[in-house]
């Protein structure tokens, strides 16, 4: 269950604004004595995520809706089956019904394919995680509906960490300043709470970033063999992250290398909805 609500209702009333729900002249042709159950069911196999958002987007369509959580996330779900039940005026359950949909759809899909992830590297000790390369104004449920697909998440926000990427290097470069002392640097600078995590695309770099005192290494689009050499490297020195054009069908390469952390954003930026539908049954049919 989705506990922390922060922007999630701004986020909701947002959606239901954009649809204009409260003025769809298609559901205002039923009479409000019209009452219905409807059904949410998935039409494909996955892992369920969002149903509570989907059924406070009801809720905030209509107080007057029931809605009762018959499955929770986190779950497998399989075809057919029923997640989650809305009762009440039918003309509000059809108001809310696509925006509500969405939510549910959306964060299915992403835990769906998490899970994929983390099945596949079932048995190694490496941890699957997200990426900030999520949807502008969802990040906070991207990342539960990752949570919920059994990953784990990198930084919430820039505030999380320091990443130390390519282009932070090149730019302090044309200053003079070296990986080594940028790295320094931030370690002087920083908070003791914050960890510092290097990006580095060639063996030597990582060499480099080790020796500065670096917190992770992240192995940024290389091979499974230079990052096996890196994770050598950096053993019991420095954690290690893959990352770069991972897909499912490589995935398992990558962790048995011995990569501490492993990332991927196709999960959050290329994410495929699970087909989720809503059954209605009116009241007296």
């Amino acid at each position: 269950m989705l506990h922390h609500w922060h922007g999630t209702r701004d986020l909701i009333r947002m959606a239901l604004a954009e649809d204009e729900v409260a003025y769809d002249p298609t559901s205002s042709l039923l009479p409000d004595d019209l009452t219905s159950e409807a059904l949410m069911m998935p039409k494909a196999n996955g892992v369920l995520a969002g149903v509570d958002v989907a059924l406070e987007v009801f809720r905030e369509t209509d107080p007057t809706l029931e809605t009762t959580r018959l499955v929770d996330d986190g779950s497998p779900v399989e075809r057919g089956m029923y997640v989650a039940a809305i009762r009440g005026r039918m003309s509000s359950i059809l108001r809310a019904e696509r925006t509500a949909l969405n939510f549910v759809q959306r964060m299915s899909g992403i835990a769906t394919a998490v899970n994929g992830f983390v099945r596949a590297i079932d048995g190694l000790p490496t941890q699957m995680i997200d990426t900030r390369k999520t949807l502008p104004g969802w990040r906070l449920l991207d990342k539960y509906a990752v949570r919920m697909g059994g990953g784990h998440n990198h930084r919430m926000s820039t505030g999380d960490g320091i990443l130390i990427k390519d282009n932070h290097i090149a730019a302090m470069a044309t200053r003079g300043e070296s990986m080594t002392e940028l790295i320094r640097r931030a370690k002087r600078d920083a908070a003791h709470t914050i960890r510092i995590e290097v990006e580095c695309d060639t063996l030597d770099q990582v060499r480099e970033a080790v020796e500065a005192g670096a917190d992770i290494i992240l192995f940024d689009n290389m091979t499974p063999e230079q990052m096996r050499e890196g994770v050598a490297i950096c053993k019991g020195r420095a954690l290690t992250e893959a990352s770069g054009g991972i897909t499912i069908d490589t995935v398992r390469d990558v962790a048995e290398t011995g990569v501490d952390l492993l990332s991927t954003g196709a999960v959050t930026h290329s994410v495929a909805a699970l087909d989720i539908s809503l059954e209605v049954r009116v009241d007296g049919a």
